[in-house]
């Protein structure tokens, strides 16, 4: 799925399941440390979803190297190299393009359902919570405001790399577009330089489909003037 939302200079792994590793994959002992105290749900999603990166980056001809996570669970990845992962029920995913291409890129799955009770209000600005009104109305089958959750998750995801401070929920606006299946972040803050130029909004693309809604984010490394 995610791989369908992302340009072909990014390279996508995903897995329905937890099947485990493969001929000759590693998990590495720093990894299993990290998530050693978590429920063993935690630790299958944090070994599937790094085991789909090492995959990922050995299409971008990278060896394989433990990939763990720092300051709010950001992972770390190779020089010159950029990337995202995300799992949820049902799905994982990890994405990774070369850093001289892509600036930042931010990928998130959610299950294809309702938020809880009061999280809309929670996240939402309040043109965003009137815009998923009128799509649950004019556009029924998809958990608008789930996917509106999504899209701010790879916002962050985009933001945090390049600037490495915090981004509220309430930082960045999210228009979606029902049709052509894309959706555009404006930043209520200043936005990060990416070669040489302010970034003032993140586009994006989304896929509902088989009970999950993706999202994904795509920033070049440089913009044409």
């Amino acid at each position: 799925m995610i791989g369908s939302v992302l340009p072909d200079a990014v390279a996508c792994e995903a897995a329905y399941d937890d099947p485990g590793p493969g001929p000759g994959e590693l998990v590495y002992p720093q990894e299993k440390e990290r998530v050693a105290q978590a429920v063993p749900k935690r630790q299958r999603e944090f070994t599937t979803v790094r085991l789909l990166a090492r995959r990922a980056l050995l299409r971008l001809g990278q060896p394989p190297v433990p990939l763990l996570p720092g300051h709010r669970g950001a992972p770390s990845w190779p020089d010159g190299i950029v990337g995202s992962m995300t799992h949820c029920d049902g799905y994982r995913a990890a994405a990774v393009a070369r850093a001289d291409g892509t600036a930042s890129v931010g990928i998130d799955a959610e299950p294809d359902a309702p938020l809880p009770d009061g999280v809309l209000d929670l996240i939402g600005l309040p043109d965003e919570t009137k815009q998923v009104r009128l799509l649950t109305e004019r556009h029924p089958g998809t958990s608008w405001d789930r996917l509106l959750f999504s899209a701010k998750e790879s916002v962050f995801k985009v933001w945090y790399p390049l600037t490495g401070i915090e981004l509220d929920f309430s930082e960045a606006r999210i228009v979606i577009d029902p049709v052509a299946r894309t959706f555009r972040a404006e930043l209520l803050v200043p936005g990060p330089l990416v070669g040489g130029r302010r970034v003032g909004e993140f586009p994006g693309r989304w896929l509902a489909e088989r009970g999950l809604v993706v999202t994904a984010i795509h920033l070049p490394a440089a913009r044409e003037t």
